[in-house]
């Protein structure tokens, strides 16, 4: 564990605390609390404390400098693998740490769904957690013998510079989509947020880039390779999808190469190619990477089906416009019966996609149940009338409660039909302001299962 916190709350006996701003607060309100639990210095802009005092212009620079001083020797014996996009990171994380895994290599994760090295290790609190939290699983990691760490660099994260000190081997993106607009305002500004991982490869990294996607030229750098259903140096010539399975075949230098693996969709067909580019730019050979392929998994909470009956139930994080629709074009096809969606908008974010969101429900599914996601500060009312803005449809009901939605989703499963329970994936609580109030889509579901099976 590294010795410089800038967070109060994870101040050991002799640590260093930092105080930094934040979005909503001032790094000095908190020196007190980091003495009283054994801070041995303070690094601030000003003030005289009870400990050894550094009084210095930036606080963020002095913290950046001593994280290089005293713990990138041990980061360059690391390959780290940073991942950027709106939609498409924790799986495309996911499936490389497996791989690597797979390939003998000891392999960490650090995004979305938590911190894992076997196994999974903890929850975080971010997708991209604060510099001293990152360190600090980074140095773990180390000590662990996993020399390889692949993380998820969100565009918030990138824009609080929480990557300043981190060099990439090889970065990827994967696309960019409506999200996140209430802080970013513009999608120009949201991908040049993006492209601040592009800026941190190391001199022979290697950048990754999914080049069907409108904003890929704001990736290209002087070392990419790109890949692509419809263009890209990794190219699909073929693919065939099931209900079940997926077969792909890869141009490459005008070579072809044959896969076979068991996440389905199309939208998937991106995840797996950029897992396959990297793996490749690492020099695997094709035998070995199709091996391997074959028997990687979803993420948690990523298009989990539980089967009941001879229905399919499916959780999935999907929490924007291009996310829910690729879910709704994968599962459309393969549907006999009726498609039911359990959803709902998360308070203190973008609210143009909202009604986008609503349509897209309504659209594809028989009936949409609406319901509560994280409402943070905002209200439910006021989340489903942005929800509902110009809406003429009747197929739907709102029901506040996300246990009852989605009970009564599941009670309305008749004959070869879906409940889609879209927005909280792996996450394990609702936040609801300050509050975090246990709740898992997937315990749900399995309660109802058994209380079935129980009568």
């Amino acid at each position: 564990m590294i010795n410089i916190k800038s967070d109060s709350r994870k101040i050991k006996k002799g640590d260093i605390f930092v105080a930094l701003d934040g979005i909503n607060s001032n790094g000095s309100d908190y020196i007190k609390s980091a003495i009283e639990r054994g801070a041995s210095k303070v690094v601030t802009k000003s003030g005289k404390y009870s400990v050894c005092t550094i009084n210095v212009d930036s606080p963020k620079e002095y913290l950046d400098k001593y994280l290089e001083e005293h713990y990138h020797k041990y980061l360059d014996e690391m390959t780290i693998i940073g991942i950027t996009g709106t939609n498409g990171k924790t799986t495309t994380a996911y499936l490389i740490y497996q791989a690597l895994n797979k390939l003998g290599k000891k392999c960490a994760y650090i995004g979305t769904i938590g911190f894992y090295m076997e196994k999974k290790v903890c929850n975080l609190p971010n997708t991209s957690v604060d510099t001293c939290d990152l360190y600090d699983l980074l140095i773990r990691s180390y000590d662990n013998g996993y020399k390889y760490i692949v993380l998820e660099a969100s565009s918030q994260g990138l824009s609080y510079r929480r990557f300043d000190t981190i060099y990439f081997d090889y970065a990827i993106f994967t696309n960019l989509t409506q999200d996140h607009l209430d802080y970013h305002k513009t999608m120009e500004n949201y991908a040049l947020a993006k492209k601040e991982l592009f800026k941190k490869l190391k001199p022979n990294g290697v950048g990754i880039i999914n080049s069907d996607d409108d904003y890929h030229k704001y990736y290209i750098t002087n070392n990419t390779v790109t890949y692509g259903i419809n263009s890209g140096d990794y190219k699909i010539d073929n693919y065939k999808l099931s209900s079940n399975s997926t077969y792909i075949t890869i141009k490459h230098n005008n070579n072809y190469y044959d896969f076979y693996y068991s996440l389905i969709g199309k939208y998937n067909i991106y995840n797996v190619l950029s897992c396959i580019a990297l793996l490749m730019q690492m020099k695997y050979k094709y035998t070995e990477i199709k091996d391997i392929i074959k028997n990687l998994k979803n993420a948690p909470g990523r298009m989990d089906i539980i089967r009941y009956n001879n229905n399919s139930i499916i959780i999935d994080y999907a929490h924007t416009p291009d996310a829910m629709e690729n879910v709704y074009k994968t599962v459309k096809p393969i549907t006999k019966g009726s498609i039911i969606t359990v959803f709902g908008c998360t308070g203190n974010r973008d609210r143009k996609k909202r009604p986008v969101m609503m349509q897209l429900a309504l659209k594809y599914s028989d009936f949409v149940y609406v319901t509560s996601d994280d409402l943070h500060d905002e209200s439910f009312v006021e989340i489903v009338k942005d929800m509902l803005e110009n809406n003429q449809a009747k197929h739907y009901k709102i029901i506040q409660d996300r246990g009852m939605a989605i009970k009564e989703g599941f009670n309305k499963l008749n004959n070869d039909d879906v409940l889609l329970i879209l927005g909280k994936g792996h996450e394990e609580a609702i936040i609801i302001k300050d509050k975090k109030i246990p709740f898992n889509d997937y315990n749900k579901v399995n309660e109802l299962i058994k209380m079935k099976i129980e009568v």
